[in-house]
């Protein structure tokens, strides 16, 4: 049976990047929230749980593809660090933008589907996104499932889209319902300020790990 100890560390590190991540809107949230409005509730979970598909789908891609790098070039994990911690540092500073000045947060522009085809347009948004690669790069540079093989990065994989499910499930509950999204806007200031804190505070460590 796996011993799952020595990869806690890195499981906590890397889940906490991603459910904090997918807690600052982008892309995705601007389609959740035009399809919350316009298609309802059971639409946009449907398109929550595309999105989380397609999340765990670069997971994997980007596990196997560092997990190659790392077999040729053990320096590699030194520069993959590098180059997360300067992404995590670029979301900092994203957040830190949007708590001095709040963007409005508008509705993509959504047409009716079948519930099959919300499904693969939520997918199809989250794998064709050249940011969500690179994010999903800086979190296998943490190098939380090195070493452990499948019986780890399987329950990794499975822990990963079960947060991106929980957090855009609950993003598509949220603008879906009036009251709860304009608590929100009250208070997203402080809660983008936080996120920023949070990537620096990532990025210093991911610089760091040895």
């Amino acid at each position: 049976m796996t011993d799952f100890a020595p990869f806690l560390p890195g499981f906590i590190a890397a889940y906490s990047i991603l459910l904090f991540a997918a807690a600052s809107p982008g892309p995705a949230v601007a389609m959740l929230l035009g399809v919350a409005q316009s298609e309802g509730r059971r639409d946009a979970l449907v398109a929550a749980t595309g999105i989380a598909a397609g999340s765990a789908t670069i997971n994997i891609a980007t596990l196997l593809g560092v997990g190659l790098i790392l077999s040729q070039a053990a320096w590699a994990m030194g520069i993959l660090r590098l180059i997360g911690a300067a992404y995590l540092l670029w979301l900092a500073y994203g957040a830190f933008r949007k708590a001095l000045a709040p963007p409005v947060l508008k509705a993509r522009e959504v047409r009716r589907r079948s519930l099959p085809r919300r499904f693969l347009a939520g997918y199809l948004l989250q794998v064709t996104n050249p940011k969500a690669l690179v994010f999903w790069l800086a979190i296998a540079s943490i190098g939380a499932t090195q070493g452990g093989g499948a019986p780890v990065v399987l329950p990794f994989v499975a822990g990963a889209f079960a947060i991106s499910l929980g957090a855009h499930g609950a993003w598509a509950l949220l603008l879906s319902a009036d009251p709860i999204r304009r608590a929100y806007a009250r208070g997203r200031r402080w809660i983008e300020a936080g996120l920023g804190v949070f990537f620096v505070f990532a990025a210093w460590k991911l610089a760091a790990a040895r």
